[in-house]
């Protein structure tokens, strides 16, 4: 994108060239140019809307690959909110309306109750008060992206401390809790639930440890989107 930006800038020397054949030809007096139908002011300001154009795309660019290095957020999970975002994004404006950006949340599996035209969604609203809080009555590729990495790193931080408090259960800080551990520790719902929930913990041979469970695992299989 960096060398595509650097040879749109690199044409204005060829604008300069046109223009001053313009002038040339105004004080010559020759005004109508039956060779071509665009005008040095209307390619100006084409060329000006592309050097703008490839500068906000730049800027995009690097505010996601910043937020890929310093969020923990995975390039795959990146890609595939620009791709939604593109997907819902129907006429290519760069920006959802409120519809759209619900769909798209609900696609990206969002579990947004569905409500009658009219009726109060709060759970909805909630969300647009951070990327709409405006109400312009459109989200922005930049905002989405933005909520969307901020939704991710919320689920990466409170994944971390739910590990960290399974980590503290097992003795030793072991990767795997035994089911003494989960009925000595937890309410008998919450350990009941843990134990048919969370897979039988294998050993680096791939055996199974007897009453021992993954929490590892399950932890990260309860914060994929």
């Amino acid at each position: 994108h960096q060398r595509k930006h650097q040879e749109i800038r690199a044409m204005r020397s060829q604008l300069k060239k046109i223009e001053d054949l313009g002038a040339a030809m105004e004080e010559a007096l020759i005004l109508d140019n039956k060779y071509t139908e665009h005008s040095t002011v209307g390619l100006a300001q084409q060329w000006d809307q592309l050097d703008q154009l490839g500068m906000r795309m730049q800027h995009n660019l690097e505010q996601q690959i910043q937020a890929r290095n310093t969020t923990g957020v995975t390039e795959e999970a990146l890609k595939e909110f620009s791709m939604m975002f593109k997907h819902f994004d129907k006429d290519k404006s760069g920006r959802l309306n409120h519809q759209e950006f619900k769909s798209c949340l609900r696609s990206l599996g969002y579990d947004l109750p569905m409500v009658e035209e009219g009726e109060p969604d709060p759970e909805f609203e909630s969300i647009l008060d951070t990327v709409d809080p405006n109400r312009d009555g459109y989200v922005s590729l930049q905002e989405y992206m933005a909520f969307m990495i901020s939704r991710e790193t919320e689920n990466v931080k409170s994944s971390e401390e739910i590990e960290s408090a399974f980590r503290a259960l097992s003795s030793e800080g072991k990767p795997y809790v035994t089911k003494e551990e989960l009925y000595q520790n937890l309410t008998r719902e919450q350990a009941d639930y843990c134990i048919s929930h969370m897979k039988p913990y294998m050993d680096g041979k791939g055996r199974e440890l007897p009453s021992a469970y993954d929490y590892i695992e399950f932890t990260r299989s309860l914060f994929v989107n």
